[in-house]
C-alpha cells in the first residue's frame, strides 16, 4: 500500500544520501509500504521517508543509491548471534554426538586454544555473514578469551552490536571464576564499550554477559543484574534450551528455572534470556509480566535436537505481550546467520505444531519479531528496527531480479516464506554503507576468506582435534 510521506521539521538541513525508487516496507507503527518510495539519510539518522519525488523535492541535489525496482527494509535483528568459538570450526563438530560432548570435547578445547588473533577474525566472519544477510544488529552472547578484540573487530566491520564477555562462578568447571572476579572482568567491557548515554559511540555497547544455564551462584545472579542497572545497560544469559537445565533448577531450589530467577528479582527489561524453551506456563506468565525478553534461536533446537516442538512456547510469550526476538546462534548450532531464515521457520512450525488455542505466527508478525519487535526486545526500540524519521539508518536493499521476488506479491509474505536473504544489495548500518552489490565495503573478503582458512587450520592443531569425516576425500590426478 502507498502511504503519504512524514515531514522532517521545518526548514531541515540537508540530507547526505537518498535511497530512492524502492517498495519501502517502514515497520512503522501503521506497518505502511511507500510504494516507489525513498529514505532520506543524514548523518547517522533517517530524515525522511516518504514518495521518491516528496524526498528529492525536500533535499535537492543529494547523492542518491538507486534502489529501482528494489524493496527496502528495516535491518534486521539477530537478538542470540556467537562470534568466537564456532566460527573457524564451522561444520566441523560431528552432529552424532550429544551437548556434552560437544561443549567438552570440542568447545571447551577451541576456547582454551584461541588466540587474540583467533577472535578478531571469528569476529570479522560472523559480522560480514551477518551483514550480507541484511543483518544490522546483533546480540553477541559472550565471548571468553579476548573482548576487547571482538569489540574492535565488530566496530571495524561496522555493525551495530552488544559486546559481553562469558561468565561463570562454578567451581570446578573450565574458565571458572570467583562471582566478584567475573563481575569485575564484566566491568571492564562495559566500560571500554560504554552504551550511548554514557559516552559510547551507539555502535558497540558492552553487556553484562553470563554464560547462565545453571553455571551461576545467586551471588553472581544477583550481582549481574545489579551491575546491568548501576552501568544502565543490558544483561544477558543462556536459559532452558534443552530440558537439562529445568533439572538442574529443579535439584538446586525446587522451582523452575525462570521461577528461580524470579524468586531472586533478577528478572526485568532489561534481561534477555537466550532460548528459554523450557519453560512452564506459569514461568512464560512470569517472564512476560516482568518485561524480560527472550531470543528464540528456532533452528539450533531443531538441529541439536533440543524440543522445541516439544515444549517450546515462544509464540504463546509473544501472544501474552512478550517481548519475543529472533537468533541464529553458533555455526555448529544454528549454522547460518539467516535471520530471515529463522523468521520463516519459527513461523512455519508455529503452524505445524500449534499451542491450543494460540493462533499460529502469519508472515507479517514473524517480518516484526524479526525487525521492530526485535529491536524493542533488545533495548534498541528507540534506536533501529524501523525506517522512521529520528531512528537509525540502519536499512537494506533487496534486489527483486531473482525468482524469489518474480513476481512481486504481497511483501511480508515474500520477504519470511520465500526468505530471500542471498538477494540483499545494499547495507547501511546508522547511515553508512557497508555492503554494497552484496559485498561489504569495510574490508577485503578474498584477503578475510584466506585468513580465516590459515587460523582454522591452526587453531584445530593448537586444540588437537581432528575433524571426523562421513565421507572420504580423495585427491585424483
Amino acid at each position: 500500500m502507498t502511504a503519504e510521506p512524514t515531514s522532517p521539521s521545518p526548514r531541515a538541513p540537508g540530507a547526505d544520501l537518498l535511497v530512492i525508487g524502492g517498495d519501502v516496507v517502514t515497520m512503522d507503527a501503521g506497518r505502511r509500504v511507500v510504494a516507489g518510495g525513498a529514505v532520506a539519510v543524514r548523518g547517522t539518522t533517517i530524515a525522511m521517508v516518504g514518495s521518491t519525488a516528496a524526498v528529492r523535492t525536500m533535499f535537492p541535489g543529494t547523492p542518491e543509491l538507486d534502489a529501482t525496482g528494489c524493496v527496502v527494509t528495516p535491518g534486521m535483528v539477530d537478538a542470540h548471534q556467537h562470534t568466537t568459538g564456532d566460527p573457524l570450526a564451522r561444520s566441523a563438530i560431528p552432529d552424532d554426538i550429544d551437548a556434552r560432548a560437544s561443549i567438552f570435547e570440542w568447545a571447551v578445547p577451541l576456547h582454551a586454544a584461541h588466540e587474540a588473533e583467533d577472535d578478531e577474525v571469528s569476529a570479522l566472519l560472523t559480522a560480514v555473514e551477518a551483514l550480507r544477510a541484511g543483518v544490522t544488529t546483533i546480540v553477541e552472547p559472550g565471548t571468553v578469551a579476548h573482548p576487547m578484540t571482538v569489540g574492535a573487530a565488530l566496530r571495524r566491520a561496522g555493525i551495530r552490536a552488544t559486546l559481553g564477555t562469558w561468565g561463570w562462578d562454578t567451581p570446578d568447571v573450565p574458565f571458572s571464576l570467583p562471582a566478584g572476579e567475573t563481575l569485575a572482568r564484566q566491568s571492564e567491557v562495559i566500560r571500554a564499550f560504554p552504551p550511548a548515554a554514557a559516552g559510547g559511540d551507539g555502535l558497540v555497547t558492552g553487556w553484562v554477559t553470563l554464560v547462565g544455564h545453571y553455571l551461576a551462584s545467586d551471588e553472581l545472579l544477583v550481582g549481574a543484574a545489579q551491575l546491568a542497572e548501576e552501568l544502565d545497560t543490558g544483561f544477558t544469559m543462556h536459559l532452558a534450551p534443552s530440558v537439562d537445565d529445568r533439572h538442574a533448577y529443579a535439584e538446586r531450589s525446587g522451582r523452575g528455572p525462570a521461577e528461580h530467577l524470579a524468586e531472586l528479582g533478577v528478572l526485568s527489561p532489561r534481561l534477555l534470556l537466550g532460548h528459554a524453551v523450557w519453560m512452564s506456563e506459569r514461568e512464560i506468565a512470569t517472564l512476560a509480566e516482568t518485561g524480560t525478553a527472550v531470543a528464540c534461536c528456532p533452528w539450533a533446537y531443531l538441529r541439536l535436537g533440543q524440543g522445541l516442538t516439544r515444549a517450546g512456547r515462544h509464540v504463546p510469550f509473544l501472544r501474552s505481550g512478550g517481548r519475543l526476538a529472533l537468533g541464529c546462534d553458533a555455526h555448529n548450532a544454528g549454522d547460518r546467520v539467516d535471520v530471515l531464515g529463522a523468521a520463516r521457520l519459527l513461523a512455519g512450525l508455529s503452524q505445524d505444531a500449534p499451542v491450543e488455542g494460540v493462533p499460529p505466527l502469519r508472515a507479517h508478525e514473524a517480518f516484526e519479531v524479526a525487525t521492530v519487535g526485535g529491536a524493542e526486545a533488545i533495548g534498541l526500540g528507540e534506536v533501529t528496527g524501523a525506517l522512521v524519521e529520528g531512528r537509525q539508518a540502519d536499512l537494506v536493499v533487496f534486489r527483486t531480479d531473482d525468482p524469489a521476488w518474480v513476481p512481486l506479491g504481497e511483501h511480508a509474505r515474500q520477504l519470511v516464506w520465500n526468505a530471500p536473504t542471498h538477494t540483499v544489495r545494499d547495507v547501511l548500518v546508522a547511515g553508512r554503507p557497508v555492503v554494497r552489490d552484496g559485498h561489504v565495503t569495510t574490508l577485503d573478503e578474498s584477503e578475510l576468506w584466506a585468513w580465516a582458512r590459515e587460523r582454522s587450520a591452526a587453531l584445530l592443531s593448537r586444540a588437537g582435534i581432528e575433524v571426523p569425516r562421513s565421507w572420504p576425500v580423495v585427491s585424483e590426478d
